[in-house]
C-alpha cells in the first residue's frame, strides 16, 4: 500500500506535529510506502490576519502543491491532517481530480469553531457548533481576538460547509475518542463518514515505565490559556512538591514570574528530554480547560508508567481509569486541582500501582499493534469500497 500523509505544521510545535511524525514513522516500519507533503506556518510572510484568513477558503498553491505530490508518489490513498492556512481545502479538490480516496484526522475542532478549541472565556462553548453562519465567533472575537480574522475564519467554516466540501469531498473523518466524534456528527459531518481512531503514540518501551526513583510533578504542553496552566501553577502555592514545566507559548514570562519557587520551568525540549522528564516525575498534570481531542502527552505518560492527574471535561476521560490509572479533577478549580495533587502525591505505592495499570492500557490500546491494525482496517475499507461499490440492492 502507498500512502501519502499531509500536514502543515504550527508556528509553535505540538501535538498535532508530533502526532504526523509518529504516524509516518509507524507506516513506514510496518513496510508501508509512504511520503509526506509537509507544508509550514513559519513560512507565512506579513499580509495580515485578516488577508491571510481570507487566503485560506481556497488555495491555488495549496491545489498545485498536493497534485505534484500525489504524480511524484502515486499513492493508493491520501490520508490529510492539517491544511489550515496555507493549503486551504483546495488540497480535497486536488486529491480527488486524481480520482483518489481522502481521509481527514481532526485533531482539532476547526470545521466547527472558530478558534478550533470549542472554547470561550476559559470554559467549553458550543454556541457555533451546528450554526452555518458562526456570528457568535466573530461577537467574542474568537480567532486571536481579532473580529475581522474571526469573520473570516468563521466564512471558511460556513463557506464549505455550504458548498458541501466535508459531506462531499472527504471519504472518511477520524475523530480522536468518541466523544469528539459524537460533536462532529452533531456540527453537521456525516454519521458514516466519521470513525474513531487515535493517533499513533511513540513508545518509549518497558524500561522507560519501569524507572522507580520517581519524585515530583510534570505539566508538558503550550504555556497557553485553554492548557490551564494557569490554574496549575496557582494551585501550586499550596503543594510542597516541585513541578517540572517544560513548553513554551504566550504565557511563559508571565507564569515564570509569578509561578512559587518550587516551580521550574525548562521551555521546550526535545522528544528525548521529554521522555527523560517522564521517567522521573511520580505524576503528569494535566489541567486543559477545553475538551482536547487526544492528549498525546497523556498517552506518553502512560508509555512511561506514569500517571496522570488530568481534567475531567476533557478526552482523558476515554483513556485512562479513574483510580487505577490517574485521577480526575474539575477543569479551572485551583481549590480541587491543589487537593488532589497532594493527596496523589503523598502516596508513592499508589501512584507506582496507577503508574503500572497506565502502562498496560497503553500496551492495549495505544501501542504500535493495535495502532497499525486500526489504521489498516479503515484504510483497506476504503479501498475495498471502491474496488466492489455497495448497490441499492446490496445496502437494501
Amino acid at each position: 500500500m502507498r500512502v501519502l500523509l499531509v500536514h502543515e505544521r504550527y508556528r509553535l510545535r505540538g501535538g498535532e506535529d508530533v502526532a504526523v511524525e509518529a504516524e509516518e514513522a509507524l507506516l513506514r516500519e510496518h513496510g508501508v510506502d509512504v511520503a509526506s507533503l509537509i507544508e509550514d506556518n513559519n513560512r507565512i510572510q506579513g499580509g495580515g490576519t485578516l488577508g491571510l484568513a481570507l487566503r485560506s477558503i481556497w488555495s491555488r498553491e495549496g491545489y498545485d502543491l498536493v497534485s505534484r505530490a500525489i504524480a511524484a508518489h502515486r499513492p493508493d490513498i491520501v490520508h490529510v491532517h492539517n491544511t489550515f492556512p496555507l493549503l486551504s481545502p483546495a488540497v480535497y479538490d486536488a486529491i480527488r481530480a486524481h480520482g483518489l480516496p481522502v481521509v481527514q484526522t481532526l485533531h482539532n475542532f476547526r470545521l466547527l469553531c472558530a478558534n478550533g478549541f470549542l472554547l470561550k472565556q476559559g470554559a467549553p462553548c458550543q454556541e457555533c457548533l451546528t450554526r452555518l453562519v458562526k456570528w457568535p465567533a466573530v461577537a467574542h472575537a474568537c480567532y486571536r481576538g481579532d473580529r475581522k480574522a474571526s469573520a473570516a475564519v468563521a466564512a471558511i467554516v460556513g463557506i464549505h460547509k455550504a458548498l458541501g466540501t466535508w459531506r462531499n469531498k472527504v471519504d472518511l473523518f477520524l475523530a480522536l475518542n468518541p466523544h469528539s466524534r459524537d460533536l462532529f456528527i452533531e456540527g453537521g459531518l456525516p454519521p458514516d463518514h466519521v470513525d474513531v481512531c487515535p493517533p499513533a503514540v511513540r513508545d518509549p518501551g518497558p524500561a522507560a515505565a519501569s524507572a522507580s526513583d520517581r519524585r515530583g510533578a510534570l505539566f508538558v504542553g503550550r504555556l497557553s490559556p485553554e492548557k490551564g496552566i494557569e490554574t496549575l501553577i496557582e494551585a501550586w502555592r499550596g503543594v510542597d512538591m516541585p513541578l517540572d514545566v517544560v513548553g513554551e507559548g504566550p504565557l511563559s514570562e508571565r507564569l515564570a514570574r509569578l509561578a512559587p519557587a518550587h516551580v521550574r520551568f525548562h521551555g521546550g525540549l526535545s522528544a528525548s528530554g521529554v521522555s527523560a522528564a517522564m521517567t522521573r516525575a511520580a505524576v503528569l498534570m494535566f489541567p486543559s480547560l477545553w475538551y482536547e481531542n487526544f492528549p498525546l502527552v497523556v498517552a506518553e505518560a502512560m508509555a512511561h508508567g506514569l500517571p496522570t492527574l488530568a481534567s475531567s471535561d476533557s478526552a482523558v476521560v476515554h483513556m485512562l481509569e479513574d483510580g487505577v490509572s490517574g485521577r480526575f479533577a474539575r477543569p479551572g478549580d485551583v481549590a480541587e486541582w491543589r487537593a488532589k495533587a497532594a493527596a496523589m502525591m503523598a502516596q508513592p505505592d499508589m501512584l507506582h500501582r496507577m503508574g503500572a495499570a497506565a502502562r498496560r492500557t497503553f500496551e492495549t490500546r495505544f501501542s504500535a499493534a493495535p495502532a497499525f491494525a486500526r489504521r489498516m482496517e479503515l484504510y483497506q475499507g476504503l479501498l475495498n469500497a471502491r474496488t466492489n461499490p455497495r448497490t441499492d440492492v446490496d445496502a437494501a
